[in-house]
């Protein structure tokens, strides 16, 4: 657990990982995952100090917009093992159908980021973190 973010950690919960299974999975359910793991891991960190509901959700949603998802994939990209990069790069060729208001480029960038968080949030959660951390020290 981190000592800068008490209570932020993850823990898989399933009975038995079939790590070949996870292999498996297609690169849209990664996304899905990553997704939902990314948005939950921003909004903890930004629990404190209190504040109102309103403020507090405009510097989620600031985090985990698209363009600002490309940003933190671009960050880590030096960071990663070449699994990691191999994700990501599934993410980016399958991020289809992106929404009018973003660059295909942005939208993939943020895709393959949500990729590579969903992959380690069932794979590795010990890395996740340690990616997260970087991310939002």
């Amino acid at each position: 657990m981190s000592k800068s973010r008490p209570g932020v950690y993850f823990q898989v919960v399933m009975a038995e990982k079939d790590y070949e299974s996870i292999d498996q999975l297609s690169t849209a359910f990664l996304a899905y995952i990553g997704d939902a793991v990314y948005e939950l891991y921003v909004r903890t960190c930004y629990l404190l100090p209190p504040r109102k509901v309103g403020a507090y959700h405009n510097e989620v949603v600031a985090q985990v917009r698209a363009e600002s998802q490309a940003k933190a994939l671009e960050k880590l990209t030096p960071l990663l093992t070449t699994v990691e990069q191999d994700i990501v790069r599934r993410g980016r060729n399958a991020a289809s159908g992106c929404p009018r208001r973003l660059k295909p480029e942005i939208y993939q960038q943020a895709t393959s980021l949500e990729t590579l968080i969903g992959y380690l949030y069932l794979q590795d959660t010990k890395r996740l973190s340690e990616l997260l951390n970087i991310l939002i020290p």
